[in-house]
């Protein structure tokens, strides 16, 4: 019988063509099968010419007289399927699949055709096989399609063709290949299969068919083992799974009844796998609903309290973290469904008592899981504190109250006893510094439950705790004990952070139990003592420093008293940080943020109170700031030089400031000047090249004030341009600063800073004329026509201001002529000494050239001798004349006479003969050369005369 089927078979599959084939009986010339050995060569062919018996097969499915003949399609199918063991080649997957979906249409009415559909779908596990490398590429179209309709036939209602669809997917993703193939074949790779599966939207597929395995539950689970697969390394697998709701979908479904238990752990890790791959936003869309918010809290309940293994709770863990990110989102009804109800009631969790019967039986082991669920749940609290109707839940659950319980230091048990079971040391130090850190972000937003849990005498204790010298050894092993190892540097880190930003709310009653409990004086001591410690400063130390100093100008800042208590010993303090080289500022570990805490120090603890402003001025405060000034980076000026303005308000700070001197000799109106002069460069005002000013009609106008200028109307609640110029550069506080020193009578300044600080002695004059100037503009822009007297004084403004800064141009250019005139003085004057130099330089040549002459011609020195003979005689005295009286001057002693810078001895009385002081003393006539009409030294014995000494006078 089947030998005769199998000849009818064949003979069909010979002679139809077309759709209207007919079939023609005949006895087939040879045996249609031969069961004999056949080589490669042979293998190799039949695989080959397997297209066109597909193609034959396909025909002989669709054609509708063959309808009848259920048993030869069924036996062609089994050919098919015996002949493609090796797997489908890439040009006969269009026929393959085309054989599927027939075989898939067939099995509605036909179940026998399902067998063979399974044993298709079995050899698609298999890497498609191609016989030219160019073949991925030129049927890469057609595995795509392919690839989509194995997924379409996820709606045969057939459980096995459902499971083997999966197994065919899973396969097809993994890097199994089949370890013997045809010769001259060769498998497709696995990126190549791996990328035309995603471009398939395979993924999408089967989430969209899990709405079809209501009643199959190990069929929906190995679906939920394919996503799981298919998300757990691809984006694009991601993408296309959320785009089908698949979040949502796999969230409805995860707590269905399950005797194998995997569905829960499968879903968990498709959701991870979204949220780690796909778009975290588009997930936590999804999960934001009632429906899978209480489908989460059945799951996490269902572990917190019957999971007993260790794979439960990891798996609990899990399902927190999903929770929390949900959290993250304000629309998600997690308060709602009453699910953070409960989970704040695990946060306070063994901390605080309670008779809610979710923990009344509860009990912790203490192991990692448990740990980590309690680190978990404090990260709740915090994304949780992001929505403000949380808060009166942490107000019911009493979250600060437990929190502050975590913080407060475990005393070890006495030795030899064993205390109750609870968190080893290392775990109690990380919650210990969680809890600190959360801390930070709860109690500014319940300063109620703070204060009444008097938060600030537990934060000073730990403090007061973490300067103790003992045998406490921290760990540093978890995030937030980075730098902590060996000390208690983290939990001082975390306990300053905190205060610093329960100071830095301004709440008085806050702020007074922190100064009642003497936390000034703690935090000095706590700053200088870490500033004269040996170890090596890192960036955890800044930290603790700066924020010491924010607590201290919180608490000192507009209240005298405190300003006061700062004292001495607080101004010692600002004095040392002040003095930090500004070498320091480009560390990065943190020096810039250290000096700009300290000058913010200085202006909200010590400005305003004149006590502690003398004892400033005395360490040498305002040299300090004057030196910071200079030396600080740009956008540090700004905060110095307000500190420096308001300590102007000390008459005893002028004599300071001017005193201060800089490199160069530079003194502070000169530093300011050239502050103003790089201030405008920034800012791109209209200058000269000699820093005139270039348009009067825009004395001081900005480039950003230009460009608003062409804007629509400002509302009456926003300051324009140039009200917001005054607050945002430098330049106010320097016309302040001169407005305090005087604009007369500065030393230091060269002509350049006198031109610029005949811009700054109108500042104000040129402020004024630009908010008159924008008020114009406003009204012109609402189109409103101001009354004539209005608008004419409007107009004479304009005038004025345009005047004034015509008036400084003028004086500028005046200070440019005198400057040009003092350096062509100056020229001169250079020139002269120069030519006085040269013509000196001539004169001792020629003497040089003179006596070298009458060392080497006798003739001219001889003319020389006679010339100085006659110049010996006419200095003679004449012959007196004999009637002439003369009156000499008698001088008993030595009379020295000087004449024209030479001094001459007049001999009179012989001492001997007075018997004077001068008695039997030589004195020598001092003879004063002259060459070359200078003054030279007198030669020494060994030295020609006659060359040293053109002229003598005796």
């Amino acid at each position: 019988m089947l030998a005769s089927e199998a000849a009818m078979t064949k003979s069909y599959l010979t002679t139809s063509t077309g759709s209207k084939a007919k079939v023609h009986r005949r006895k087939p010339a040879i045996p249609v099968i031969k069961h004999i050995a056949k080589d490669n060569d042979q293998e190799k062919q039949e695989v080959l010419t397997k297209p066109i018996e597909l193609s034959r097969v396909i025909h002989f499915l669709e054609d509708p007289l063959a309808a009848t003949l259920k048993e030869r399609q069924i036996f062609a199918l089994k050919k098919v399927v015996k002949r493609c063991q090796k797997g489908f080649l890439l040009k006969e997957l269009a026929d393959v699949f085309k054989i599927l979906y027939i075989c898939a249409e067939k099995s509605k009415d036909h179940p026998e055709y399902t067998s063979v559909l399974c044993d298709l779908l079995k050899i698609c596990r298999l890497p498609f096989l191609k016989e030219k490398t160019s073949d991925e590429v030129t049927y890469a179209q057609t595995v795509k399609e392919s690839l989509s309709q194995m997924g379409f036939l996820m709606r045969v209602p057939n459980a096995e063709v459902r499971n083997q669809i999966c197994h065919s997917i899973i396969s097809v993703y993994s890097s199994v290949t089949s370890k013997h193939c045809v010769d001259g074949l060769h498998p497709t790779s696995l990126g190549y299969r791996v990328q035309l599966l995603e471009q398939s939207g395979l993924a999408e597929t089967l989430v969209l068919s899990m709405a079809l395995l209501e009643n199959q539950p190990a069929v929906k689970l190995q679906v939920l083992q394919t996503l799981q697969m298919l998300s757990s390394s691809s984006d694009v697998n991601c993408s296309l799974i959320l785009k089908a709701q698949g979040a949502e979908q796999i969230c409805f479904h995860m707590n269905e009844p399950d005797p194998s238990g995997q569905v829960l752990f499968r879903s968990s890790e498709i959701l991870w796998n979204l949220l780690e791959r796909g778009c975290k936003e588009e997930v936590t869309a999804q999960l934001s609903n009632m429906d899978c918010i209480m489908a989460l809290k059945e799951a996490f309940l269902h572990q917190l309290l019957n999971g007993f293994r260790h794979y439960d709770f990891q798996l609990r863990n899990d399902l927190l973290v999903i929770t929390t990110l949900i959290a993250e989102n304000p629309k998600s009804p997690l308060i709602e469904s009453l699910f953070a109800k409960q989970l704040i009631l695990f946060v306070t969790f063994p901390e605080l008592k309670s008779h809610n019967p979710l923990v009344r039986n509860l009990k912790l082991s203490y192991n990692n899981e448990d740990f980590e669920m309690k680190r978990l749940l404090l990260n709740l609290v915090v994304v949780m504190s992001k929505d403000l109707s949380a808060l009166q839940l942490f107000k019911e659950g009493h979250v600060v109250l437990a929190l502050l319980h975590l913080v407060k230091p475990t005393a070890a048990p006495p030795e030899g006893q064993s205390g109750p079971r609870n968190w080893t040391p290392v775990q109690q130090e990380e919650l210990q510094l969680q809890a600190l850190a959360t801390l930070a972000t709860v109690a500014p937003l319940m300063l109620d439950d703070y204060m009444t849990c008097q938060g600030n005498t537990c934060l000073l204790l730990l403090l007061e705790w973490c300067t103790e010298r003992d045998a406490y050894f921290g760990q540093g092993h978890s995030f937030h004990g980075t730098g902590g190892r060996g000390s208690k540097k983290a939990q001082m880190r975390y306990c300053v952070r905190l205060l610093r930003s329960m100071a830095s709310l301004g709440n008085e009653a806050i702020n007074q139990d922190l100064f009642d409990q003497g936390a000034i004086s703690q935090l000095l001591v706590i700053i200088m003592q870490m500033e004269g410690s040996p170890e090596e400063e890192d960036v955890i130390t800044l930290e603790i420093k700066a924020d010491i100093q924010l607590i201290l100008s919180a608490l000192c800042e507009n209240n005298p008293h405190r300003k006061e208590l700062f004292g001495s010993e607080g101004v010692e303090m600002t004095v040392h940080f002040l003095k930090m080289s500004t070498e320091k500022f480009y560390s990065g570990l943190g020096h810039n943020k250290l000096i700009l805490s300290t000058v913010d120090c200085v202006w909200s603890c010590i400005v305003g109170c004149y006590t502690t402003e003398d004892v400033f001025l005395e360490k040498e405060g305002i040299f300090l700031l004057l030196d910071l000034l200079h030396s600080s980076p740009r956008n540090m000026q700004n905060v110095v030089l307000g500190t420096l303005l308001e300590l102007c308000d000390n008459p005893k700070t002028m004599s300071h400031i001017l005193a201060w001197r800089g490199q160069k000799s530079l003194t502070t109106p000169g530093l300011l000047l050239q502050l103003w002069r790089q201030e405008e460069a920034e800012l791109g005002v209209s200058r000269d090249l000699y820093g005139r000013i270039s348009d009067p009609k825009k004395p001081i106008l900005c480039y950003y004030q230009e460009e608003e200028d062409s804007q629509v109307s400002l509302p009456a609640n926003r300051p324009s341009a140039a009200v917001m110029d005054v607050s945002e550069n430098l330049r106010f506080k320097i016309y302040s600063v001169f407005c305090k020193l005087g604009f007369e009578a500065l030393p230091g300044l060269s002509t350049e800073d006198y031109i610029t600080l005949s811009i700054v002695t109108r500042y104000l004059d040129f402020k004024v004329g630009e908010v008159w100037d924008e008020i114009s503009k406003e009204l012109s822009l609402e189109g409103v026509r101001p009354v004539t007297p209005d608008e004419e004084a409007l107009d004479t403004i304009a005038k004025m201001t345009e005047d004034t800064a015509r008036r400084v141009i003028t004086q500028q250019s005046s200070m440019l002529e005198q400057r040009d005139k003092e350096d062509v003085s100056e020229e001169k004057r250079m020139y002269t000494e120069i030519s006085s130099n040269w013509k000196q330089q001539e004169l001792t040549a020629q003497s040089w050239e003179h006596f070298v002459a009458k060392t080497s011609n006798y003739k001219i020195l001889k003319e020389t001798k006679e010339h100085q003979e006659r110049s010996i005689d006419s200095s003679r005295p004449k012959p007196k004349h004999k009637e002439a009286i003369f009156h000499p001057t008698q001088i008993h002693g030595l009379q020295i006479t000087k004449f024209c810078g030479r001094v001459m001895t007049v001999e009179s009385t012989p001492a001997h003969l007075t018997g004077g002081p001068l008695a039997n003393t030589e004195l020598a006539l001092e003879r004063v050369p002259i060459q070359g009409g200078a003054l030279r030294k007198l030669p020494t014995a060994t030295e020609d005369t006659e060359y040293f000494n053109t002229v003598s006078v005796k």
